[in-house]
């Protein structure tokens, strides 16, 4: 069950208390395409410039990343520096250079049409909604999103999340697209917007996914259907950036392949919590994309096993 995943491939620099890098690959759909490529095949359609060559290439095609719908467009790549010098769940920013993806217009190869998963990561909801209408057949869709748009392009990203199966966004972004501080009800108002699960990222916390309710169930106003997987405590965090994205591709990765395996069942996705969260905790283990190029599926089970210990009460 092939992925394609529409969003950002970059280069950052980052600092932290670990130390600090420069220029090294990032971006969403870097981030997306890595931690999911370990569970099914991922396309990626994104934009670069002219400094994205055989080396940042090899990265994907070492994975079996489809990198066919990766425009190459004259200029620099889109380019991001920040820090976690004060707090590791927060980045500052300290420079942003759009660069070529700021004229970023989604082109879809016809070779992705038939995918059978879809995912948004954090672009322009006009650019997701036009990609999400141009591939009407996928059998999943999940997108991400974060509170500049949700601030500042709120009418768009509404329309955006109509078309929606999966909203994956964190604590802070929920309360502000709800409008409220109260979890239960910020949840309940996010799914009243289109989407029927809602993926609340807490960071180190973990996770937690809300489930619309049906029609037979509506009136019941007082409870609403939630899972929660934990986040696996770690020594230390050496650089937090793509945590989020790492997250998102494990559980959507996951997903796919249980697809395949013979359908999502409730089962699977309560998996696929644990194994983004696998994903994430990897991520942060190195500087950039580094953990997420050099590991294996072993390593990746073994540390679910983990994470099924933290939850098991007998």
């Amino acid at each position: 069950m092939a992925i394609t995943v529409v969003g950002s491939v970059a280069y950052d620099s980052v600092e932290t208390p670990a130390g600090k890098y420069d220029r090294r690959l990032a971006g969403a759909a870097t981030y997306f395409a890595l931690a999911a490529s370990y569970f099914t095949d991922v396309r990626v359609i994104a934009v670069v410039g002219d400094d994205f060559g055989p080396e940042q290439e090899a990265v994907f095609k070492a994975h079996g990343i489809d990198t066919r719908g990766i425009e190459r467009a004259a200029g620099k790549t889109f380019f991001w520096q920040g820090s976690y010098l004060d707090n590791l769940n927060e980045a500052r920013t300290h420079r942003t250079d759009l660069n070529v993806f700021a004229g970023f217009e989604p082109k879809i190869p016809d070779a992705y049409r038939d995918s059978d998963f879809l995912f948004l990561a954090n672009i322009d909801p006009v650019l997701q909604r036009r990609v999400r209408e141009a591939m009407p057949d996928v059998r999943l869709v999940a997108g991400d999103t974060m509170n500049y748009w949700i601030k500042d392009h709120r009418a768009a990203l509404l329309e955006l999340l109509k078309g929606l199966d999966i909203l994956l966004i964190n604590d802070t972004e929920t309360r502000m697209l709800a409008g409220t501080n109260n979890p239960v009800k910020a949840a309940r108002a996010v799914l009243a917007m289109g989407p029927k699960t809602l993926v609340v990222k807490h960071g180190e916390y973990g996770a937690t996914a809300f489930f619309a309710q049906d029609a037979a169930n509506a009136s019941q106003r007082s409870t609403i259907r939630a899972f929660r997987a934990p986040a696996l405590p770690l020594d230390e965090v050496v650089d937090p950036t793509g945590a989020g994205d790492s997250f998102a591709g494990g559980f959507f990765g996951y997903l796919a392949s249980s697809a395949a395996a013979g359908g999502i069942r409730p089962a699977a996705f309560r998996h696929a919590m644990f194994y983004g969260g696998v994903m994430g905790s990897f991520a942060v283990e190195r500087f950039g994309t580094e953990r997420l190029q050099g590991l294996s599926r072993e390593e990746i089970d073994e540390r679910f096993l983990l994470f099924r210990e933290l939850t098991h009460l007998e």
